[in-house]
C-alpha cells in the first residue's frame, strides 16, 4: 500500500505540482487549502506525512502545527515546512525539514524518502 502525503498549501498551482510529483513518484495524496481544512482531512485520511505552507488564510501553518503535535494520534506524523516565508521555520522546531519557495523538487522528493520510504 502506498504511503499517503497530505499537501497544505492554499496556492492550488503549488497543490497541484506536488500531488503530481508525488503521484509520480508512487505516493497517495490528499490536499487542504488552510489550517482548519488540514486537522479535518487528517482526521480522515490518516496521512503518512505532511507538507505544510506557513501563511495561509483562515488558520495559518503554525496553528495548525501546534494542534496536531497536542493529538496523540497525530503527534508523530512527519512535517516538512515549503514556504515562502523566510525565517517562520522557527516556530516548527520539529519540523523534518524547512524548504523556502521556490523548492529543489528532489531535494523534497530526498527527504520525504528518508521520512517515510
Amino acid at each position: 500500500m502506498a504511503k499517503k502525503i497530505l499537501v497544505i498549501d492554499d496556492d492550488p498551482v503549488t497543490v497541484k505540482y506536488l500531488e503530481t510529483v508525488f503521484n509520480d513518484n508512487g505516493y497517495e495524496t490528499c490536499s487542504a487549502a488552510d489550517g482548519v481544512e488540514a486537522f479535518e482531512v487528517t482526521k480522515k485520511e490518516r496521512p503518512d506525512l505532511i507538507t505544510l505552507d506557513l501563511e495561509m488564510p483562515e488558520e495559518w501553518g503554525t496553528r495548525f502545527y501546534r494542534k496536531l503535535s497536542k493529538d496523540k494520534a497525530f503527534k508523530d506524523i512527519p512535517v516538512i515546512v515549503i514556504s515562502g516565508m523566510a525565517s517562520r521555520h522557527l516556530s516548527i522546531k520539529n519540523a523534518v525539514a524547512y524548504l523556502s519557495k521556490p523548492f529543489d523538487r528532489d531535494k523534497l522528493l530526498g527527504i520525504i524518502r528518508g521520512a517515510i520510504g
